[in-house]
């Protein structure tokens, strides 16, 4: 088996793995290891119950990395989240302790809750892969991937995200309710104990450093860039859209179309994968001017029009 075939059996050996754990939601699977592979970070979005943090978990397990887990509440400090130095007085120094930042998978469960001042300590993190502790600067584990939950329909005791840290998602993603079937499947499959605890590693960190560095090499041809491009403007200058999707949007699509196309057994990108990935990567991102959201306009519905307006490349080079 050469190396390629080597990566695309891994790549379908995470995706079984979490699919053991979380039912029925092969899709929303798919999109969570895009963003891995292609270094992003996620923003789970949905109601209590729906299996947020247990995908998140089992995500852990499988590929074998360090883990940390932040439970926000409104006391939470940003030195709660990227350490602190503490003074010893023995070797008269301060030394860093480092926190729950200091890994390569973070889930920050709830982020709404936290206040402005502590979500603001993640950005750095986000961005730059690094914390900023009391001037002293400290790189993260690489790879660092975060992935935040919330809640959209609890309001009281929650602080909204700003338009700049939701740039820094790479997606937006929900769940939703399983089916019928699937829901009924987990309610005769369940027991006491957490099916992430049960899940075995299937990869290790450096497998799956090596595998995104795979996905960087995926090969883009000028015209679908072109098209992805197009997109990505589009957005700011459709009639009912204040702030459309930023420069940083395009470099996201860009990493996460190479993943989906890799996940996909492919070295190349099409325009089907700019389509599938274009509405949670660019969603979170788009601003709707007041008149336009109280008409009925989604930002859904705009990525969905600008898709349907543009023509397709049809001719790619290889």
């Amino acid at each position: 088996m050469d190396n390629r075939s080597a990566d695309y059996s891994l790549c379908s050996a995470i995706r079984s793995n979490l699919e053991r754990c979380i039912l029925g939601k092969r899709v929303e699977i798919e999109r969570l290891l895009i963003a891995l592979l292609a270094g992003g970070h996620v923003l789970l979005e949905d109601v209590p119950g729906t299996g947020k943090t247990q995908l998140v978990k089992a995500l852990a397990r499988t590929i074998g990395g360090h883990f940390r887990r932040v439970q926000c509440n409104p006391d939470l400090l940003p030195t709660d989240i990227t350490g602190v130095s503490i003074y010893h007085p023995r070797d008269e120094a301060f030394i860093y302790r480092p926190g729950p930042v200091m890994a390569n998978l973070l889930l920050v469960d709830e982020i709404n809750r936290a206040t402005t001042k502590t979500q603001s300590a993640l950005l750095e993190a986000m961005e730059e892969r690094h914390v900023t502790v009391d001037g002293d600067t400290y790189d993260l584990p690489a790879p660092f991937i975060l992935i935040a939950t919330q809640n959209p329909i609890e309001f009281e005791g929650t602080y909204t995200l700003p338009e700049a840290q939701l740039d820094r998602f790479m997606m937006k993603l929900s769940l939703g309710y399983p089916d019928e079937a699937t829901e009924r499947q987990m309610v005769l499959s369940a027991d006491s104990s957490s099916k992430a605890d049960k899940l075995f590693p299937v990869a290790d960190i450096e497998q799956i450093s090596a595998l995104m560095q795979s996905v960087s090499q995926v090969h883009v041809d000028e015209a679908v860039a072109d098209y992805m491009v197009g997109i990505i403007r589009a957005t700011r200058e459709h009639d009912g859209v204040l702030l459309g999707a930023s420069p940083r949007a395009a470099i996201s699509l860009m990493a996460a179309v190479k993943a989906n196309a890799f996940i996909n057994e492919r070295d190349y990108v099409i325009p089907d994968d700019i389509k599938d990935l274009a509405a949670p990567v660019l969603c979170h991102r788009i601003v709707l001017k007041t008149e336009a959201r109280m008409n009925g306009l989604t930002a859904e519905k705009v990525v969905e029009a600008i898709i349907q307006q543009l023509n397709v490349p049809v001719r790619m080079e290889r």
